[in-house]
């Protein structure tokens, strides 16, 4: 599957425990579409997407002191 989406990468992803016990994972992915990306998932197999968002912007605790210090909060 990897051959046939040369366009999709794999940023990172996070492992949770959800209340119940269950362990998810929440992936970050770079694709041209979100219907190419779940092909992908589908190729792979073992895999199932729920939601698919658009990543706006990156937030670090820095950025946020500086944007405090700077309003004066």
């Amino acid at each position: 599957a990897l051959e046939r989406y040369p366009d999709i990468t794999w940023e990172h992803s996070h492992v949770v425990v959800d209340d119940g016990g269950a362990i998810r994972t929440y992936c970050v992915y770079g694709a041209p579409s979100e219907e190419m990306l779940r092909e992908h998932a589908k190729a792979f197999g073992m895999h199932e997407i729920y939601n698919v968002f658009e990543i706006v912007d990156d937030v670090t605790p820095d950025d946020v002191r500086k944007r405090a210090a700077a309003a004066n909060l």
